[in-house]
């Protein structure tokens, strides 16, 4: 008999990690055993994660696959308020790590079984004692499953240690939440023949832990002895976001130069419909009016006076004397009956917000 997996059984591992992630809405997400960061590249997209690691012995490997969570053109010609920071570290699930402390979610997918049951002993310490995430999730073959998979003796991979029936992993999870102050539920993905899941089960079993509320295990304070360093650092990247203020001001300049040439456009070529003629050599566009106009520029500046003080330091623009107006250079020369002059005595024009501004297409993107 031989069971076909739809999707394939490793991307249904990861769409339940996702969708845990959904749900839950964790901003500090660890995995361990991240090899070719498959998972981490999927878990990049979700906004409620502000901080995103992947551990794993072979350095090698995560170094030959960091180029998939690098940011896009696309998040930094269109930044937004999401937070992001990668880490990836080469490293053993058997020993501690202060970065690592604190996470809302940590997960191992198909690692526990490559690890000698001596090993199995530290990883728990570790992860629950130490780490104690509020959340884990634990993948591992249920080797129950094995005989319905055709040609296989053995265990499923060269490399695995064991592989546990459903009643081997209950019990060591069962332990471990005894000794670390968890609770766990116990489910899977690919789903054997028909009338086949009470006597064989999930192809790969799960274990979904929670750490129960008040518990003091792994309670360690900063700075105490326990606080050690045993991993080294392969890839590091802050995702461009507008709470950084150097992007914040270079985006917030794209809408308001943008802004203001479109009304300096529609006044000139108003001057035209009325075949008037112009000299003026700047015209004056309001911050208020720009303000009041345009959503975007309102949203990343959060008030006029803001505006204001975003705009004094930046070389690219001119404020009239007061700093109330963006002056912006005619590129255009007519003559004309035209005479005003602002307060610095450069002849200029003001020109008022339309009452009806463009549809921004990217306002929400």
């Amino acid at each position: 008999m031989n069971p076909v997996f739809t999707p394939p059984l490793h991307l249904q591992r990861h769409q339940f990690v996702v969708d845990f992630v959904r749900k839950t809405k964790p901003k500090k997400v660890a995995d361990l055993g991240c090899g070719e960061c498959k998972l981490l590249k999927q878990l990049k997209f979700h906004r409620s994660i502000e901080l995103l690691v992947g551990v794993d012995i072979n350095g090698a490997k995560i170094k030959k696959h960091v180029h998939g969570l690098a940011p896009l053109s696309t998040d930094y010609l269109q930044p937004t308020n999401h937070q992001l920071h990668v880490e990836l570290y080469q490293g053993s699930v058997t020993q501690r790590d202060a970065r690592l402390r604190g996470f809302d979610l940590v997960t191992s997918m198909e690692l526990i079984e490559h690890l000698t049951l001596p090993d199995v002993e530290h990883f728990s310490s570790v992860v629950f004692g130490y780490m104690s995430p509020a959340s884990v999730i634990i993948s591992t073959p249920n080797s129950e499953f094995n005989r319905l998979l055709p040609g296989l003796t053995g265990f499923r991979n060269y490399d695995h240690k064991f592989e546990w029936n459903r009643s081997q992993f209950r019990s060591w999870a069962v332990k471990v939440c005894l000794d670390h102050g968890y609770e766990v539920e116990f489910t899977g993905v690919g789903e054997p023949p028909q009338n086949q899941l009470e006597s064989v089960g999930f192809c790969t079993q799960i274990g979904v832990f929670h750490r129960l509320k008040g518990s003091s295990h792994g309670n360690v304070l900063p700075g105490s002895e326990d606080e050690v360093f045993s991993y080294t650092s392969v890839y590091s990247i802050n995702y461009p976001s507008l709470h950084d203020n150097n992007t914040l001001c270079k985006v917030l300049m794209s809408e308001v130069l943008y802004w203001a040439h479109q009304m300096t456009n529609r006044l000139i070529f108003f001057t035209l419909c009325l075949r008037l003629c112009y000299s003026f050599r700047f015209v004056l566009v309001p911050l208020d009016g720009l303000w009041s106009c345009c959503p975007k520029i309102r949203e990343l500046s959060g008030s006029v006076e803001n505006l204001k003080q975003l705009l004094m330091d930046q070389p690219q623009v001119n404020l009239s004397q007061d700093g109330s107006s963006l002056l912006v250079k005619c590129e255009e020369q007519e003559q004309v009956d035209c005479d005003l002059e602002d307060d610095k005595g450069t002849r200029a024009v003001p020109v008022s917000c339309p009452a009806e501004p463009e549809e921004d297409w990217e306002a929400d993107i």
